[in-house]
């Protein structure tokens, strides 16, 4: 067993050296590799459970969670409008203004054992449209580029029990991201897998180096060599999923539902940058989500019922179509909160309304809730983390409160 520490801030996109170290990495990965902290802790988190899943992409929370009851959402959705719940290939219903997508059934199932709480109009406290920012930003918890993440900092002050180190965490993939960066000792475990990329990963490299002028011609005409056809590049949709994520969700549920394992853990999904075609393009990165999450609940068993799941991406998306029936970077968005330990049941939105003078910057959906809050009570509620954790996670934030009502008593 060894431990992982990695201080250098994560960097979300990749350059041309990263495009050639991410396949070679992936043509490496041969066994399954896990290398684990000591998992001894304190008796009042020992049956708690928290997994963080980082929507990488920005997803447009309008399209996973739909906002079908407001008056001006179908105009200004244009041809991304879903249809409302009843209606052939519909929003599958949240109580009467809002509806999941409709691939998003084991969620919608949460939903109604009140395990589930989808989370509208939501951003962090940074405005940015760079993925690179973005995501730096969400992951370090701060209003400006941290070298830690504040999930490894709050780990960092949990308590310790008869002289052990405190349970730490876990993270899934074969990077470490800077969410889990810092200094408490964070695992890490990579799945096997063939020695050849799966054909989705040609796809999103193609889509983040199209514009580089010096690689970008090269790469899209080696994948017209293997036979991708030329509309599939341009527009970046994604192919047939290998069910990569569903396997890291079960192998993350496994280890968690282990009396002695890990408490925390990090996921990761790509995919939720859907420039062009996005009502094709999502549907396979929901399908991941949803069936990974029903993974994960599976293979944790009994402990689902102290388990909370957080799936929170860097920004949303604009409100509107762009020219190619997909939209742009935005600001206010969705996230969900899942799980045993969860009062779902009910979408939680102080909802801003779609009207052109309700926009932010006559383009994006307002947000109305920070990420920081919801991440501060479950610190705070769920694992139970004294106040001194929660400030560390979050500096400077005093006037950000935690969200109350989020758990089951």
């Amino acid at each position: 067993m060894t431990r992982t520490h990695l201080p250098h801030p994560h960097l979300p996109g990749l350059g041309r050296r990263g495009f050639l170290l991410g396949l070679t990495a992936l043509a490496a990965v041969g066994q399954a590799r896990l290398a684990v902290a000591d998992t001894t802790g304190p008796a009042q988190i020992a049956d708690r459970r928290l997994v963080v899943i980082l929507l990488r992409g920005a997803m447009d929370g309008l399209h996973a969670v739909i906002p079908y009851g407001d008056p001006d959402y179908a105009e200004l959705r244009g041809a991304l409008a879903m249809p409302e719940p009843g209606k052939e290939g519909g929003a599958l219903d949240l109580g009467g203004m809002f509806g999941l997508h409709p691939k998003l059934t084991s969620l919608h199932g949460l939903y109604g054992e009140g395990q589930l709480l989808p989370i509208h109009a939501i951003a962090g406290p940074y405005r940015t449209r760079s993925h690179f920012d973005g995501q730096d930003l969400m992951e370090g918890g701060g209003l400006q580029r941290l070298e830690s993440g504040w999930l490894n900092r709050a780990l960092t002050h949990m308590p310790e029990s008869a002289g052990q180190p405190a349970r730490t965490g876990l993270a899934l993939g074969l990077d470490l991201p800077l969410l889990m960066r810092g200094e408490a000792p964070v695992g890490m475990w990579a799945p096997p897998r063939a020695t050849r990329p799966e054909p989705d990963l040609y796809a999103r490299m193609a889509e983040l180096l199209h514009a580089d002028e010096t690689i970008g011609p090269a790469v899209t005409e080696g994948m017209r060599g293997r036979g991708y056809a030329a509309g599939a590049l341009s527009a970046g949709a994604p192919l047939a999923n290998q069910g990569g994520f569903m396997r890291l969700a079960s192998a993350a549920g496994r280890m968690l539902a282990q009396r002695d394992g890990p408490r925390v853990a990090a996921l990761e999904l790509g995919g939720w940058d859907t420039h062009a075609g996005q009502a094709g393009r999502m549907e396979p990165v929901l399908t991941q989500l949803d069936r990974g999450i029903a993974a994960l609940r599976g293979q944790l068993g009994e402990a689902w019922s102290k388990t909370a799941v957080l799936a929170i991406t860097e920004f949303g998306r604009t409100a509107r179509a762009n020219g190619n029936l997909g939209t742009d970077h935005g600001t206010g968005g969705a996230a969900f909160l899942a799980g045993g330990a969860v009062r779902g049941g009910r979408v939680l939105a102080n909802w801003p309304g779609l009207k052109r003078d309700s926009l932010f910057e006559n383009r994006d959906l307002q947000p109305t809730r920070d990420l920081r809050a919801l991440a501060k009570a479950l610190l705070r509620d769920h694992l139970r983390l004294p106040a001194g954790a929660v400030d560390a996670a979050f500096p400077d934030s005093g006037e950000i409160a935690a969200e109350a009502g989020l758990l089951r008593a």
